[in-house]
């Protein structure tokens, strides 16, 4: 298998594994009333969107030995750039209804089991697609794997302040503070990989070699 094929074995693994998630999240989330349970929904069909970016790009290159073209490995990255953004956006805003509701984390056994189910999978793409950007020197790829690993960090932040309140609760906000700084900092990432795909001498190579 070369390392195009597996960049597309993963993303139609991602979109497939997300596309379930997603669903279940959410439909567990409005069921349970539980708005972290279906904003998790919400940021896998982010996952899947970035993927989605990674199979545009390498698709029409599968099995054909060509060249990773620039002009599509910009496209791809500036697009995983917005949907860094916009998964800060909805992170930050679930955040601050949170805080604004002075509410407790939702807590309920079909969210742990998801979040913690998620968290195995999605550490396994985050290693498997690092190094298949390694391999392709492709920034498409390392930036789609930073999404992976974006979410990571807030399903950690989402599963442990559930955990924290049960333990807690007092420290209710907790999740919700940690939530707000990982989105000011993804949304950073966001718009330094907006800026990078735009420059002209951008040339797609991820720098991880």
């Amino acid at each position: 298998m070369t390392l195009i094929e597996r960049a597309l074995l993963l993303s139609w693994f991602t979109i497939a594994y997300n596309l379930v998630e997603g669903a279940v999240s959410v439909y567990f989330g409005v069921s349970d009333d539980s708005m972290a349970l279906a904003g998790f929904g919400a940021d896998s069909f982010i996952e899947v969107f970035s993927a989605a970016l990674v199979l545009w790009r390498f698709r029409a290159e599968a099995g054909v030995g060509a060249g990773l073209a620039v002009e599509r490995e910009r496209r791809a990255t500036l697009g995983i750039g917005i949907l860094f953004v916009l998964l800060a956006g909805g992170a930050a805003a679930g955040a601050l209804a949170q805080l604004r509701a002075g509410g407790r984390p939702e807590t309920t056994v079909p969210g742990l089991v998801i979040a913690a189910a998620s968290l195995s999978f999605m550490f396994y793409l985050w290693r498997a697609k690092r190094e298949v950007a390694k391999g392709l020197d492709s920034c498409t790829v390392l930036k789609d794997a930073d999404c992976s690993l974006a979410c990571i960090k807030l399903s950690v932040v989402l599963l442990a302040g559930s955990l924290l309140f049960m333990a807690a609760p007092a420290l209710w906000w907790s999740d919700a503070a940690a939530a707000l700084v990982l989105a000011v900092l993804i949304a950073r990432e966001g718009v330094l990989i907006i800026r990078a795909a735009r420059k002209p001498e951008f040339a797609g190579g991820c720098g991880c070699a």
